[in-house]
């Protein structure tokens, strides 16, 4: 809580592989859902081109591609009760957080910085990773549509596949036993290729 948070993609990426470093020995996969899906994504850019290691699959999930422009909404700045007003609309981060004023004074700073970063991300111009990509999205989201999901396709010269699931943005909670059920599929081929 005493570090400053992360803004921008890049230093969060790079500490990122600087911790899991000791892990890249043994096969691996990202699954990233929402900001996670940039984050895995930006991982997987990053440890092919500085340190030779790629996923095996990357799983993506309610997040547009990443060469496409934020939609044009910025609330990462707006002012504090027109923020919280945005949380609620979002509907990811609990009543009980929201209406407890201690807590936001806390958490705000937190969630404000993972906005900023998915606001401010510039679009991925590198070229296509060569892992399998697999791209979730819920039916019913209206921050991230399904052609936006499936835009991912562009970003693999591996298989892709696209699963829209029952659910809005937090369709990973609803949906969970689907999402396991496809993970362990689409992991069991990539194992038995």
């Amino acid at each position: 809580m005493k570090d400053p948070p992360f803004t921008q993609i890049r230093p969060l990426v790079e500490a990122t592989a600087e911790a899991l470093l000791p892990f890249f020995d043994k096969p691996f996969a990202f699954f990233g859902h929402s900001m996670g899906a940039l984050i895995g994504y930006e991982l997987a850019q990053l440890l092919r081109t500085e340190r030779d290691a790629a996923p095996t699959h990357l799983f993506v999930a309610a997040h547009s591609a990443p060469h496409l422009r934020n939609r044009g909404v910025i609330s990462y700045n707006l002012p504090h009760d027109e923020f919280l007003e945005e949380l609620r609309r979002l509907k990811g981060t609990p009543q009980e957080v929201l209406d407890h004023p201690e807590l936001m004074e806390l958490m705000a700073p937190l969630l404000r910085a993972d906005f900023e970063i998915c606001e401010t991300n510039p679009c991925s111009t590198a070229p296509p990773l060569e892992c399998p990509m697999t791209a979730f999205g819920g039916r019913d989201d209206v921050e991230v549509l399904q052609e936006r999901i499936e835009a991912w396709r562009e970003h693999t010269t591996g298989p892709f596949s696209l699963h829209m699931l029952p659910g809005d943005h937090f369709f990973i909670h609803t949906a969970q036993p689907d999402i396991i059920r496809i993970v362990v599929q689409e992991m069991s081929k990539t194992r038995a290729a």
